[in-house]
């Protein structure tokens, strides 16, 4: 039971980026991702995700046995991959606490109840030090960079997913915010949850104990560190 990401070559706009990645994340494991601005590892998660910007010309993503390749990032979801965006859109009139029960619908085909739905957010948002007024307002609407990111959280928090795709979700963050990044990664870990994190800041990676470190360049990848 593994994500794995074999052979996997990727291009937008016809220009090759990624050239033959591989490498696999089992559940409860994090793997940080490394390397220079434009070395293309939002490219690779958001391939993994299936936007549709990018084109994979050869390789595999195969889920716990699932091969995601050619479904649409739905399907992705519904078997259990998360992508946390560096800049998430604004969605407005949607209020956060109806687009998460939405998406959980949307992912277990089951509509949560509404007693231990309300538990886990309030759950959730005690860990990210929010005001419960937050999960009131619309999706990303004039939230702050800090907030977009503690929103993304929030969202991994409350979806549980099995592997999560976090684009630098430390960037532009204050110290006490990443403390509180810290601490859902080291919760979701401990649930099972399989990371592959873009970081560029040393003392998040040490602080995280990860299972392992690559670094991307020139659409290469090669493992720094076990």
């Amino acid at each position: 039971m593994s994500l794995v990401i074999n052979n996997l070559s990727v291009s937008r706009a016809q220009t090759p980026i990624i050239n033959r990645v591989s490498l696999s994340i089992s559940p409860g494991e994090l793997h940080i991702l490394s390397g220079v601005n434009g070395a293309g590892k939002s490219t690779l998660l958001n391939a993994l995700m299936a936007n549709p910007l990018y084109e994979v010309t050869s390789g595999e993503i195969v889920l716990d046995d699932i091969d995601l390749t050619k479904l649409p990032t739905f399907e992705r979801a519904r078997a259990g991959l998360f992508l946390s965006l560096q800049a998430p859109p604004e969605v407005p009139g949607v209020p956060m606490d109806d687009f998460l029960r939405t998406s959980l619908e949307a992912i277990t085909g089951t509509r949560p109840h509404t007693l231990p739905f309300e538990r886990d957010l309030q759950e959730a948002l005690g860990l990210l030090r929010l005001d419960p007024k937050f999960a009131k307002r619309s999706l990303n609407e004039g939230f702050s960079g800090g907030e977009k990111k503690r929103s993304e959280l929030l969202q991994l928090l409350m979806l549980k997913p099995k592997y999560a795709l976090l684009d630098e979700p430390d960037s532009g963050l204050d110290p006490d915010a990443v403390g509180y990044l810290i601490e859902v990664i080291t919760k979701l870990r401990a649930q099972g949850t399989g990371i592959f994190l873009v970081t560029h800041y040393e003392h998040v990676i040490k602080s995280l104990n990860p299972t392992a470190i690559h670094k991307l360049d020139l659409g290469n990848i090669t493992l720094q560190n076990t």
